[in-house]
């Protein structure tokens, strides 16, 4: 079965991009953005579609730590109805680099003795 799902990944400067590009050509990716990729992933249905990935990429890319690859992909969901659904595979998620930049009212209400 294939799944269609989107990719992002961040393997620093001193990141094995040459084997991860060389795995997102064999499987036909294209390309998105920086750090971004699509493609259609062939995957068994007995085994957990993430769990597969995953396996698949650690078995072809050095992974170091700060690594990090993130899936986008759909997902049944009960009655028919589908979900997307977003996940590290590698890694985990870092502060939001735009923090303190937008316009946010604080509605925070004071409250003491007088």
């Amino acid at each position: 079965m294939k799944k269609s799902v989107w990719l992002t990944y961040d393997l620093g400067v001193q990141g094995d991009y040459k084997s991860l590009y060389a795995w997102l050509d064999d499987h036909q990716a294209v390309e998105c953005g920086d750090g971004v990729s699509f493609f259609q992933y062939e995957y068994n249905e007995k085994k957990p579609f993430k769990e597969q990935l995953r396996e698949d990429l650690k078995s072809k890319v050095k992974f170091e730590s700060g690594n990090r690859i993130y899936l986008v992909r759909q997902e049944s969901e009960e009655e028919g109805k589908k979900k997307i659904k977003g996940s590290f595979l590698i890694g985990k998620r870092k502060a939001n680099p735009w923090e303190g930049y937008g316009e946010k009212t604080d509605n925070t209400e004071e409250v003491g003795d007088e």
